[in-house]
């Protein structure tokens, strides 16, 4: 699938894709996984002026969102590189999450994470770490500062996006956040 859907010229790499899904298999095994088409990869590997967000339809072989997505201001400003699972740090949390329910919270319609890493990302419900809108996130941000606004720790994407990306993937997909220096510490991929 990685090679027909061409993922690797839309920007996302071999490494991630493959990780995320050798973590889906496991949540599947476990049966944590309500929804077990859809995957979200978000690849911060790379810098957050790229298309680093990736929602794939894996039954029907499509990419059905590549877009913007910010990482924790405390996280870095370009480049995403350092995280923390701790609240009111300001910084996201790499690994594997199962989404949750929608609510209409302070940034808009939104949808809640549930980490599934411990000591990793497993005070992401806790923390308030959602998907959610925001109007940092956008081409005219990157072209005016060469890099995206930055959230609380939130995978914040663009607002004319939220309201579809949140209603495909809520209710117990497989997000998955990638950053090389996160795998060897990783539960679900051990």
């Amino acid at each position: 699938m990685y090679d027909s859907l061409h993922l690797n010229l839309k920007g996302l790499s071999k490494e991630a894709y493959d990780y995320a899904k050798k973590g889906m298999e496991t949540l599947i095994a476990e049966g944590k996984l309500f929804n077990q088409s859809i995957i979200s990869i978000i690849d911060f590997s790379q810098p957050s002026g790229k298309k680093r967000l990736f929602i794939i339809d894996l039954n029907n072989y499509k990419v059905l969102f590549n877009t913007l997505v910010a990482h924790g201001k405390n996280t870095g400003q370009e480049i995403a590189s350092s995280f923390s699972n701790q609240n009111e740090s300001f910084k996201s949390s790499p690994g594997f999450y199962i989404t949750r329910e929608t609510y209409q919270g302070k940034n808009g319609y939104s949808l809640k994470l549930e980490g599934v890493e411990r000591g990793i990302n497993d005070k992401a419900y806790e923390r308030g770490i959602v998907i959610h809108g925001a109007e940092y996130v956008s081409d005219a941000f990157v072209n005016a500062r060469g890099f995206i606004g930055r959230s609380h720790g939130c995978p914040a994407v663009p607002v004319q996006l939220n309201r579809p990306i949140i209603n495909t993937i809520k209710e117990g997909t497989c997000l998955f956040i990638y950053h090389p220096s996160y795998v060897d510490r990783s539960v679900v991929l051990d």
